[in-house]
């Protein structure tokens, strides 16, 4: 039944939005300083932050890894909490370099379960960072949860999430389960699912949603 619905949802996201071509970064390494510094900020603010490395020409494992954690902070400002963030992208770095000699390549060899225990020991990394640097970074078959996908789910009262339902608040393994055991394990299933998660969540699904035009109310109801 479960599985019913979630195929119902992406197909309908889908038709609306189109493909998503999310996660936006020239090489995985990129991407990966893109999902720490996303936390509590908005992407373009991140842009900005990503920029302002790019044109110091300092984007890279051992610049950042030689570079002082003031400095780097000075250069992700935009991203917003930059010295907090400045010490989780130089913790993430250490691991890299220490573990994998920098290379991103030779991380992206190891078991995605192995890693992502690492991954979750590394300062300031928590579940939905480690899984977007896994899926969309290292191309391995792990569904990201996050705000709007909760918010999404529980508003069709497929799980309970606090913020937006009396349903009892599931914890993020339980609503990663849910597509784990519901999908077949691909990585651009996963990839442009979560990413329409993210667009029907801007658009629509809000804080104050907008339900009378989203596109999961279409038709018929997805319960």
């Amino acid at each position: 039944m479960e599985k019913k619905k979630l195929i119902k949802i992406y197909k309908k996201l889908y038709n609306a939005f189109g493909p998503q071509r999310w996660w936006p970064g020239n090489t995985p390494f990129e991407v990966a300083v893109g999902a720490i510094l996303t936390q509590n900020t908005n992407w373009g603010n991140v842009e900005k932050a990503i920029n302002n490395l790019k044109k110091e020409k300092v984007l890279s494992a051992k610049a950042i890894h030689e570079m002082t954690v003031n400095r780097l902070a000075s250069l992700i400002r935009p991203a917003g909490y930059f010295n907090i963030k400045a010490k989780r992208l130089k913790a993430f770095i250490d691991f890299l370099m220490n573990d994998y000699h920098g290379s991103m390549k030779k991380m992206k060899k190891e078991e995605m379960h192995s890693l992502r225990k690492k991954l979750l020991d590394v300062n300031g990394i928590g579940p939905e960072t480690a899984d977007s640097i896994l899926l969309y970074a290292l191309d391995k078959p792990i569904f990201v949860i996050d705000a709007y996908t909760k918010r999404v789910l529980s508003r069709h009262n497929i799980l309970g999430h606090v913020a937006d339902s009396t349903l009892r608040d599931e914890t993020y393994d339980k609503f990663q389960e849910l597509f784990h055991l519901s999908l077949k394990r691909d990585v651009k299933l996963y990839n442009e699912y979560h990413a329409l998660f993210v667009r029907v969540g801007k658009t629509f699904c809000k804080t104050k949603p907008v339900c009378e035009r989203c596109p999961l109310n279409r038709e018929e109801k997805i319960l």
